[in-house]
Parts: C-alpha cells; structure tokens; sequence
C-alpha cells in the first residue's frame, strides 16, 4: 500500500495554505515548522487541519476541520489543546466518539434496540407507546441524563394514574437502559454505570399488582352467546360488528388471544383438516390446533372479501381487519351487568374448561400456554400438532352451545333493553 506523500514542514499561514496544490490522488500531509504535531492534509476535495501525536506509546491523529472555517491561528490553538490531551494519555479519538455515543437519545435507543431484536408487534407498541406518553419529557434527551431522582420523581407521578402502567413503563425503560449499558461502550467502558431504574428495586417501590381474574362466569356464557346472536342480527349491525361478533365467539369456543383472532387469514385455516394454525404466537412455538364442530361451521359461514385474506375481515379500515373488539364485548358486558374485555374471554375458555372436566395441562396446549412444573410431561408432550386434543375442543364447544341452549329456554334477552341498561 503507497504511503500518503509527506512534505517538508513549513510555517502555516493562510498565505501558504491557499496556495498549496491538491494532489490529483491520494493524500498529501504538510506540517508546520513552528508547532511540532499540526499539520494539514491535502487530498483530491480539499484541505484539513489535523493534529497527530502519541497516546500510550501509540499514534493518533485527529481531524480539526476543514480549511476556510477554520483559519490557520484558530486550528493551530486547537491543535496545542489536542497535542496536550495526547499528551496526558487522552485519545482525542475515542474522546470525540465517546461525546457522541454520550449524546444518544432514548429514542435512539429504542430504535436500536427494537432492530436488534425479533420483537411481536405488540410488544413494539407497548415500547413506542411509552416512550411517546411516559417517557416523552425524556424521548430526545440523552439517555445517560436519567438519573434516579427523575426516575423515582416520574414513577410516582404515572403511578397516581396506573400503578400497573408505571410498572410496565419503567420495566421497559430498565430492559432499554440494560441494553444501552451492553452496547455504548467507547473503548469498552460503557456511558451508563448503573441502570438509574434499580433505584425503584432498591427502595422497594415497584407496585405489586394482582392478576386479573375477570371472565365470563359459567352460568352466563349461554347467555352471552346469546347476546352473541342478537347482535349479529340486529339489521343496522355491519360486516364489521359481524365480523367482532364471530371473533368473539371464535374466542370463546378456542381460547385463542384477541391478536391471533384478529390476524387469522385464511391460509392458516384448513376447513377439509378441521385445524388452524398459528406460525408465530407469543410463545414462538408454531402451532396447529383442532376446531370443534361449531367452531368449524361457524369458519365456514363466514364471507369472504375479495383482496381480504383476514377470516374475520372488515371493509371499514385500511388494514382490512377488525380492531379492539369493545363495540361488541361492551354489549356483552351491558347485557349481563359485569365488565368483559376481549382478553377476558380467554379466562372465561379456561373456566369453562374446567367445567368440562379437561385436565389443565391439555388445556393450557389448547391456549397455547407453555407447559411448566412436569419436566417429562414438558418434554414428551407433543405440542406443534394438537389434533389429538380434538375431543377436547369438542367438549368445550358443545358445553357452551348447550348452555346457550338453557339460556334461550330460561329467559330471552332483550337486547334493546340491555343496551338501555333495563331488566
């Protein structure tokens, strides 16, 4: 490899400088007579300042800027500052990245951390999320100014609105920290020496939160599907709201997530099969599961829109899928006088599972839970294909059917007057 060209030094004013010809290759170097170490370097596009000197025994050269900004007096004083800081062991180098990794915003973070991983979708937006709302004060910041006065300071203020909130934000903005610390490591010391979040673990501080229990009680799913059925023929109720309608009860009758409902297409159900699958749930265990007989005629009723591969599809929004599922659940929930979210639906498959007498463990397959506390049930069980549990999602199926059976002979609901809130 041809080394650049050196010159023999010269004093450098601007005089000197304007005149010296850019070589039509390469680099051409050109020192100073008067200040050991300052220098231009003249290449094809123009002229530079630099400053090259010794750290630790070893060469380091550091660009000062470019001539015409900067004046020759002006990059030779720069120059004795760098000449100084080589000299005291400092590597202006590594100084000049390390001032820039130290500039990095949480939102720099968050992007690089999202990239570096295979995260689900809604894990991206509960990140985004919070950084757009929690930590938006922080967003453009540098990262390394949290320190755990404003850590403790913000976590009490999200905490008077949702202690399960700030526990969520601050879990996150801990995982965020923990991954600037592994990564921003400028001559391998890293910008963050101790994750400011530990203070919350320190004072002991993080909110206990009890799990939710909310579902369906069993002597009322009847009646909810068949609240189900009055809304699906309510005229004025759209492909949309059927579209929610048979989610829902698709829920009910699998204990599948709302997510997976909602982004089932119809390349992943095989109506000749009885199954569906699911490439990449939460657990990232690809999985096929059986369909019982009122799960499969319901798929089999269901319209199918042209250019819309979503099973419960919708005509009204630009991804072509159905959205949260309230317009629907909130009826539900009018209608039996007890509060019902999408996610309840699958505690309420979970209990009525039980009423049937299924063993937890096939349940949990069924739910696509992983299987935990039996080493040699976790390890032997077939869990990527469970059509042997067919029988199972058969039970839970006519279980809920025959209930919605009871209820109709019981008493007929009134949908109209549920919606009012009358009995």
């Amino acid at each position: 490899m041809k080394k650049p060209d050196e010159k023999k030094s010269i004093k450098l004013t601007k005089t000197v400088v304007d005149a010296l010809p850019l070589p039509r290759q390469g680099q051409v170097f050109v020192w100073d007579s008067e200040t050991k170490g300052f220098g231009v370097r003249l290449n094809p596009t123009g002229i530079s300042y630099i400053a090259q000197g010794r750290v630790n025994g070893q060469t380091r050269r550091a660009t000062i800027g470019k001539h015409g900004p900067f004046a020759p007096d002006k990059a030779r004083k720069r120059a004795l500052e760098l000449l100084r800081d080589m000299a005291n062991g400092i590597d202006p180098t590594l100084e000049k990245r390390r001032k820039k990794i130290q500039g990095v915003t949480l939102e720099d973070v968050v992007k690089a951390y999202i990239s570096d991983r295979d995260l689900k979708a809604n894990s991206i937006r509960d990140i985004n999320k919070h950084l757009d709302s929690s930590f938006q004060e922080w967003k453009e910041q540098p990262i390394t100014m949290i320190t755990r006065d404003t850590v403790l300071d913000r976590f009490r203020e999200l905490s008077e609105k949702s202690k399960a909130q700030a526990n969520q934000g601050f879990r996150i903005l801990r995982g965020l920290i923990n991954y600037a610390q592994a990564t921003y490591r400028p001559g391998g010391r890293p910008i963050i020496i101790e994750n400011p979040v530990k203070v919350l673990s320190d004072a002991q501080l993080w909110h206990v939160i009890q799990p939710r229990a909310r579902k369906i009680p069993s002597d009322k799913v009847g009646m909810a599907w068949n609240v189900l059925q009055s809304i699906k023929d309510t005229p004025s109720v759209e492909r949309p709201g059927h579209s929610m309608v048979d989610a829902v009860r698709f829920c009910l009758l699998t204990g599948a997530r709302w997510g997976e409902v909602t982004g089932l297409t119809w390349d992943r159900v095989d109506l000749e099969d009885e199954t569906w699958f699911l490439p990449d749930p939460k657990n990232h265990q690809p999985v096929t599961l059986p369909l019982s007989s009122h799960a499969l005629e319901m798929l089999k009723n269901r319209p199918r829109m042209e250019g819309n591969n979503y099973v419960f599809s919708s005509n009204k929004s630009k991804s072509g899928r159905i959205g949260p599922g309230r317009f629907v659940t909130n009826q539900v929930s009018t209608a039996l006088g007890i509060e019902i979210s999408p996610h309840d639906l699958r505690r309420t498959f979970r209990s009525i599972a039980a009423d049937c007498g299924i063993e937890l463990w096939k349940t949990k397959l069924l739910m696509n839970h992983k299987l935990s506390g039996d080493v040699t049930l976790g390890s032997y069980t077939e869990k990527s294909d469970l059509r042997y549990l067919q029988p199972e999602a058969q039970r839970i199926g006519d279980w809920v059917l025959r209930q919605a059976q009871i209820a109709s002979n019981d008493k007929v609901v009134d949908l109209e007057r549920a919606r009012a809130g009358k009995t």
